[in-house]
C-alpha cells in the first residue's frame, strides 16, 4: 500500500504533462487567429447603410477614399529594399557597360557568319528628298498624321515629295524659295496649302491651277511679285505681305473663280482694285497698298440700281491714298461701306 501511495503523485504528473502537450499541439495558425485583435468598429460609424444606393453620380459621396491607405496596413505586403543593393549611376556615360556585354566581361553576341549587321534606315538630308524611296519621303522630314503633312519650321528649301493622298500641307516658317509645277503634280485630294512665312519669290504659272480639290491657298509673308493662275475650286486666297504689283495679276484673274469667298491681298504694291470680282466674294482685304482711284462699277452695276450684293460685307481699303467719298455711287449695292478714308 505504501508503494501505491508513492506512485499516485507520479500518475497525476503524467496526466498533467499530456494535457499540456495537447495544448501546445494547437496549430500556430489557429493561435494567430485567436490572438488577432478585433477590428476597430469606430472607423465604420460614419457609413450610412440605410440608404446605400450606389450609382456613378453619388459614388464619390458614399465612399470616402481619402483615408483608404490609413485603414489598410501594407507593411507586410510591400517588399523591403535594402540600402546599398543598387549600384549608383556613373557620372560619365562612357563608363556605362555595353548592353551586349555581361558584368563578367563576356563579349556580346555576334551575328552568324555570313550575315552582316542590319544598317538603320537612312534619313535623307536636306535636298535629298527626291532621291528617297518612293512612298512617303516627306514623312522622313516632316510629321504625317493621317492625310495631313506638317513641315513647319523644318529648315526646308523646297517642297518635299508628298504622299499621293495628302489633303492638308503645312510648310510654314521655312526657307522655301520657289514653287514648281511638279511639287503638287497628281495630288488630286489636296485641299489646303499653307506656305506662310517662307522666302518664295516666284511660282510656276501652273503650280496650283491643276489641283481640282484645292480650296485654301495661304501664301502670306513671302516675296512674290506675281500671282500664279488659280484653280476654280479655290475658296480662300491669302497673299498678304508680299510684293505683288497690279502688273503681277493676270487680267480678270478672279472673274471665273465662282467659289472664291475670301481674297486677302493687303500689304502689297497694288495700284488698283482687281476687277471684276465674283459674286461669291464675302471678304476683300486690300489695305496698305497704293490704290488711288476706282471705277463706279468696281463693286456695283451702275446700270442696275436694284442690285444688292449681300455676301460682300467686309471690304478694307484703309491705308491707301484714296478718298472714298469721291465715289459715292460705287457702294450703293453693298450691305455696308468699305473701311477706308472718306475725307
Amino acid at each position: 500500500t505504501l508503494a501505491r501511495r508513492r506512485m499516485c503523485p507520479l500518475g497525476w504528473l503524467g496526466v498533467a504533462s499530456m494535457c499540456l502537450g495537447t495544448l501546445w499541439a494547437v496549430p500556430a495558425q489557429e493561435r494567430r487567429k485567436a490572438e488577432k485583435p478585433k477590428a476597430d468598429l469606430t472607423l465604420y460609424e460614419n457609413l450610412d447603410l440605410d440608404n446605400y444606393d450606389l450609382t456613378l453620380d453619388n459614388y464619390g459621396e458614399i465612399l470616402d477614399l481619402s483615408n483608404y491607405e490609413e485603414l489598410y496596413d501594407y507593411g507586410d505586403v510591400a517588399p523591403k529594399i535594402e540600402v546599398g543593393t543598387l549600384a549608383p549611376r556613373p557620372k560619365d556615360p562612357k563608363s556605362l557597360p555595353d548592353r551586349g556585354e555581361t558584368t563578367a566581361g563576356t563579349p556580346k553576341l555576334q551575328p552568324p557568319s555570313g550575315a552582316g549587321p542590319v544598317p538603320p534606315a537612312p534619313i535623307p538630308r536636306q535636298g535629298e528628298a527626291d532621291s528617297a524611296p518612293p512612298g512617303l519621303p516627306s514623312c522622313l522630314l516632316c510629321l504625317c498624321l493621317g492625310t495631313s503633312v506638317y513641315c513647319d519650321d523644318a529648315d526646308l528649301e523646297h517642297i518635299p515629295a508628298l504622299p499621293p493622298d495628302t489633303t492638308y500641307l503645312y510648310a510654314r516658317f521655312n526657307r522655301i524659295g520657289a514653287v514648281r509645277a511638279s511639287d503638287f503634280s497628281g495630288l488630286e485630294k489636296l485641299r489646303r496649302i499653307d506656305l506662310s512665312s517662307n522666302s518664295i519669290s516666284w511660282a510656276d504659272a501652273d503650280a496650283f491651277r491643276l489641283l481640282p480639290s484645292l480650296q485654301e491657298l495661304l501664301l502670306p509673308e513671302n516675296r512674290l511679285t506675281a500671282l500664279p493662275e488659280l484653280p476654280r475650286s479655290i475658296v480662300r486666297l491669302d497673299a498678304r505681305l508680299n510684293r505683288i504689283p497690279s502688273a503681277g495679276l493676270r487680267p480678270e484673274a478672279f472673274r471665273d473663280l465662282k467659289q472664291l469667298q475670301f481674297l486677302h491681298l493687303s500689304d502689297n504694291q497694288l495700284d488698283f482694285i482687281p476687277v471684276p470680282l465674283p459674286e461669291s466674294l464675302r471678304s476683300l482685304h486690300l489695305q496698305n497698298n497704293n490704290i488711288q482711284t476706282m471705277h463706279e462699277d468696281t463693286f456695283c452695276d451702275s446700270q442696275d440700281q436694284g442690285q444688292i450684293r449681300r455676301a460682300l460685307e467686309d471690304i478694307r481699303l484703309d491705308g491707301n491714298p484714296i478718298n472714298l467719298s469721291l465715289f459715292p455711287n460705287a457702294f450703293f449695292c453693298l450691305p455696308r461701306l468699305p473701311t477706308g478714308r472718306f475725307s
